[in-house]
């Protein structure tokens, strides 16, 4: 029925039925797999103590289960952690805890390199291996899952989808490991507790208001025209500003859905009270809950800088003065390689 070396979690819960019954077994040892696999978190067939030794080799004799491996944890006097993640193949990907009082949060990664070339951003700098599959995705949830819980106690509480990688250029994976983080009989989490950003994929922000998503959406605007933005996010050359305010407005009709503008402030580039007048028109046009202004972590490959203090806070403030609903996200892990791309991109 299945080839050999068929990686198990791509089966349905019906397939792996069918499979057992055609092997001769009782058809509730797929729903002991399936609860091996996805609730269980089990990562190889050994672990599956409710299975027969010999069930558990013909298993990894017929199939195979290439579960995304840590290479190594940083950890931040912050208590930020962040994670490099190997796969079958080699490769190596990111993913970051952020713990504060309120939250834990697992920043996951999407894509292996990325193909946008943003300026300001380790990823941007290397080049796009492939998408990671749903699996994958669903890996790195479970690994910070799991350092939560020995290091917090408690479980994470939110997922954001801005690691390396486009989400919405992998759209049908990060669709499938979404719905498996929040499936009853995955994660279960809710998908309220869920963010994707995107750097700007009108197509993509359109279909998600089509499939009637429940989560989050973050668009990284980190600048308020095009001129400005075509100089540091090459994919606005095709997806304009007034493109991207027209499908985030479709998919707020769709769907309702909370949506955040991601702004990144850089010294001397968009930091001025005019960008700040220029990113109010913008929030003005768009049903916003949020104007996230990001503290800049520096990379070798790039030359842009975080404004000094009194910038931002002129800044902060102005958004405020004209009631623009604005949080300062203070940048973590700055005593580890905490801007995307950077420990992924180091040599072992």
């Amino acid at each position: 029925m299945f080839p050999t070396g068929h990686n198990i979690r791509h089966c349905t819960l019906a397939e792996l039925e069918a499979y057992f019954l055609e092997a001769g077994q009782p058809k509730f040892r797929a729903k002991q797999l399936y609860e091996w696999i996805w609730q269980k978190k089990a990562m190889h067939f050994a672990d599956m103590t409710n299975l027969s030794k010999e069930l558990r080799q013909q298993l990894g004799e017929q199939f195979t289960l290439p579960a995304l491996q840590v290479d190594q944890i940083q950890v931040s006097e912050d208590g930020t952690r962040k994670f490099r993640f190997r796969t079958w193949d080699g490769h190596f990907v990111e993913g970051v805890l952020i713990p504060t009082e309120a939250r834990l949060t697992a920043c996951v990664s999407s894509q292996i390199g990325c193909s946008l070339s943003c300026k300001f951003c380790a990823t941007g700098y290397m080049d796009r291996k492939r998408n990671l599959q749903f699996d994958k995705i669903y890996d790195e949830v479970v690994w910070i899952n799991q350092e939560c819980e020995k290091v917090y106690e408690r479980k994470l509480t939110n997922i954001v989808f801005m690691g390396m990688g486009e989400p919405l250029l992998n759209y049908k994976q990060v669709m499938r490991a979404i719905e498996r983080i929040t499936a009853p009989d995955g994660l279960a989490m809710s998908p309220r507790r869920i963010t994707v950003s995107t750097a700007g994929v009108a197509k993509g922000i359109r279909q998600l208001g089509e499939d009637g998503v429940r989560f989050k959406l973050a668009l990284s605007l980190h600048a308020a025209n095009d001129r400005k933005r075509n100089e540091i996010m090459p994919i606005n050359d095709t997806n304009n500003i007034q493109t991207l305010i027209a499908a985030l407005n479709d998919f707020y009709q769709k769907t309702g859905n909370e949506i955040t503008f991601e702004y990144i402030l850089f010294r001397d580039f968009n930091d001025s009270l005019a960008d700040a007048d220029e990113l109010i028109k913008l929030y003005r046009q768009v049903p916003a809950d949020l104007v996230n202004l990001i503290e800049y972590n520096p990379i070798d490959q790039a030359d842009f800088q975080k404004p000094k203090e009194e910038k931002v806070q002129a800044f902060m403030q102005y958004l405020e003065k004209h009631r623009v609903n604005a949080r300062l996200r203070r940048s973590r892990g700055k005593d580890i390689d905490a801007a995307c791309g950077q420990l992924a991109n180091k040599t072992r």
